[in-house]
């Protein structure tokens, strides 16, 4: 009997020290609570003309893992043609959303823009609506959103800001297409209520190529039209060709 069960301890002993390291393995890394990105950009020609472009953005998202998650971008871009400023735009959003179902969500928001050489000084417009993820997988996610509520704008040379109800809709696109290379487009619109003809668009496509765990090469196509300018001498439709370095903090 003390042969057996010398023998049986001698055998658990043996699957302890052989199972130990596997249980004993590092647990998954926790989820990241804060996604910032941030990227810096600069475009210089000289010959016939001298031009140079700069374009500085962000994204970030806060996502305490519940059904709550807060969504913030920005860009601004600024450009010179032979020492004249040819191009100034910045734009922001933020969002708050709340996810109902794994597919759909509400949101609140607010969207500013400010673009010298469209006549706009400033242009607010909060909104809240529901949104649907169409296809969410870690290789492609793809969403649709529309929201309603208020814009106001105001003009250069125009004393009054206007104002009126609002419609607002989006649609995402971001593709994995290798393990280092994502692209990503995005469409906005912005109709007046009073106008629905008034609308401002926006599409954006870019492909961002991976450097090293935490910058990309990111190159973008911005196309910016509205619908009615507040001038007729003013063009509807513009679009920007930006590349940066982006940098994943």
């Amino acid at each position: 009997m003390r042969v057996g069960a010398t023998a049986t301890a001698f055998v658990v002993l043996a699957f302890v020290c052989v199972a130990a390291p596997a249980f004993a393995q590092d647990p998954p890394p926790e989820p990241k609570i804060w996604t910032v990105t941030a990227s810096a950009g600069l475009a210089l020609t000289s010959g016939n003309s001298e031009t140079s472009t700069v374009n500085l953005a962000y994204d970030l998202t806060y996502d305490p893992q519940t059904r709550n998650m807060i969504k913030s971008d920005g860009l601004f871009l600024r450009g010179e043609t032979e020492g004249e400023v040819s191009t100034q735009r910045t734009g922001l959003n933020i969002r708050d959303e709340y996810r109902l179902t794994e597919r759909i969500f509400v949101f609140g928001q607010n969207q500013y823009l400010k673009d010298e050489f469209k006549e706009i000084e400033y242009l607010i417009a909060p909104t809240a609506g529901v949104g649907y993820k169409l296809i969410d997988t870690p290789e492609t996610r793809f969403g649709v959103d529309a929201s309603v509520g208020v814009v106001w704008e105001k003009n250069t040379g125009i004393d009054d800001t206007s104002s009126s109800g609002a419609v607002a809709m989006s649609q995402r696109l971001q593709q994995t297409l290798t393990a280092n290379t994502t692209l990503t487009q995005v469409f906005t619109g912005l109709w007046r209520m009073e106008d629905f003809e008034d609308a401002l668009f926006t599409l954006g496509v870019s492909i961002a190529a991976s450097m090293s765990t935490r910058t990309q090469l990111k190159v973008e196509a911005l196309d910016t039209f509205k619908n009615k300018p507040p001038l007729p001498t003013i063009k509807a439709n513009d679009v920007a060709v930006l590349m940066s370095i982006v940098y994943k903090m």
